[in-house]
């Protein structure tokens, strides 16, 4: 049974085939670095820039052993710690953006679509020149501009995604406005004299905000992979800042010259598989909540007893 206004769950239960595996086993994944992210100081072994331990230096390039299980890398880092302080960092940046990113997306979009007209034109015009901007090359503006301004720390970078992904939100919700404001029942709490503020908060925002989880969850695999991009390029977060696997990955660049395997490994496979858990949360959520696409369990099929039938039969065979 689900809980009140989460009908989505009893859908997700109800559905079968991959998309219910996919959806799933996605889960699954995000949890694990969901847990990795909030117990990452009872996990991780050291700090995230920790490289002396009782002002004994840790070694640089360890391989792999008992000690230091993923190893250590040329920073004399711990790479099973910054791993998994990365999942805190990756998590914290998925969270910020994709909550601002909604919580000015929807709304404008909300307003566009009801009130049109000029207002429309001009919103519909600042969204489709943000949409026209590859969306690494924004991001990298952006961050350039906020690192000045906010340094380059966790915030700085999560604000810098969240302007990819608000024309998106703007345009779904836009679109999605346009065709419900003509509505029977619209038109009618606009007739009972009900001011737009509340024509939108109570009767359009329930109905277009249907398709926002599935956006969010697919734009979460979108953005880790934007906030790597941004690492390895030298724009995102720095290692004092807090672990990123991008910046990782950019130091690990000539490790494997001198067969130095590790220092790159886990931090790429940590990227691959949250990326992986999310994008498949997004497609199991997209085939699950889509008509058109969801395939339900068939149920069994039962019939009304029938008494009376049953007993003229009985007679009849006397």
């Amino acid at each position: 049974m689900a809980l009140p206004g989460f009908g989505w769950t009893t859908r997700v239960w109800r559905t079968r085939g991959l998309a219910r595996w996919m959806f799933w086993i996605g889960l699954a994944i995000t949890a694990a670095f969901v847990v990795l992210a909030i117990f990452a100081p009872l996990i991780a072994p050291y700090g995230f820039a920790e490289s002396r331990v009782d002002g004994v230096k840790l070694p640089k390039l360890a391989p792999p052993s008992s000690y230091f299980i993923f190893g250590t890398n040329d920073m004399f880092y711990d790479v099973f710690s910054r791993v998994v302080w990365g999942a805190r960092t990756a998590m914290e940046v998925i969270v910020i953006s994709v909550i601002f990113s909604v919580a000015i997306g929807v709304p404008l979009g909300l307003v566009a679509g009801f009130i049109g007209g000029v207002v429309d034109r001009v919103l519909v015009f600042l969204m489709d020149a943000l949409y026209a901007f590859p969306s690494l090359l924004l991001a990298i503006v952006m961050a350039f501009l906020l690192n000045q301004k906010l340094g380059n720390g966790i915030v700085a970078a999560a604000l810098s995604i969240t302007v990819i992904y608000i024309p998106q939100y703007f345009r779904v919700v836009r679109n999605t406005t346009v065709s419900v404001r003509e509505a029977t029942y619209v038109e009618a709490a606009r007739a009972l004299g009900a001011n737009p503020f509340t024509v939108m908060r109570k009767y359009l925002f329930g109905n277009v905000i249907q398709s926002v989880p599935v956006i969010g969850t697919l734009n979460a695999a979108d953005a880790l992979s934007t906030l790597a991009a941004l690492g390895f390029l030298g724009m995102g977060i720095q290692p004092n800042e807090a672990a990123e696997w991008g910046y990782d990955l950019n130091r690990a660049l000539d490790d494997p010259l001198i067969g130095v395997w590790w220092t790159g490994l886990f931090p790429g496979l940590a990227i691959v598989l949250l990326i992986t858990g999310l994008t498949l949360v997004g497609e199991g959520l997209n085939e699950t909540l889509n008509p058109a696409l969801r395939r339900r369990r068939m149920l069994p099929v039962r019939f009304p007893a029938r008494a009376g039938a049953d007993e003229r039969e009985t007679e009849a065979g006397r």
